[in-house]
């Protein structure tokens, strides 16, 4: 896991990151990444590079000043509308509302 967060982490900007590259970069294929991850965290690697990436968002809009489709673009997601979908379905909230809090 601390090896999948990592490459994550390397590459979270790049939102054509898929599970394809992330098995690529630790030299496994799609299925036994998918095997790997689940049994490690009860969560698909899509799920788990969602919510890495929904994490650092939240860190962003509380640590920095920069808005919220920066921040969307920041972590890799390629739409903003879409970047507020995950955050709410994921927080509870709109970035927005979590940016009063």
């Amino acid at each position: 896991m601390d090896r999948l967060k990592k490459v994550i982490d390397e590459n979270m900007s790049n939102s054509d990151l898929s599970v394809e590259i992330i098995g690529a970069e630790m030299g496994l294929s799609r299925v036994q990444l998918y095997r790997r991850t689940k049994a490690a965290c009860g969560l698909s690697p899509n799920e788990t590079l969602r919510t890495q990436r929904l994490n650092k968002a939240y860190k962003l809009l509380h640590e920095t000043q920069k808005t919220i489709s920066e921040v969307a673009y920041e972590v890799g997601f390629s739409s903003p509308s879409y970047f507020a979908k995950c955050y709410k379905d994921y927080f509870g909230k709109n970035p927005t509302e979590s940016l009063r809090n």
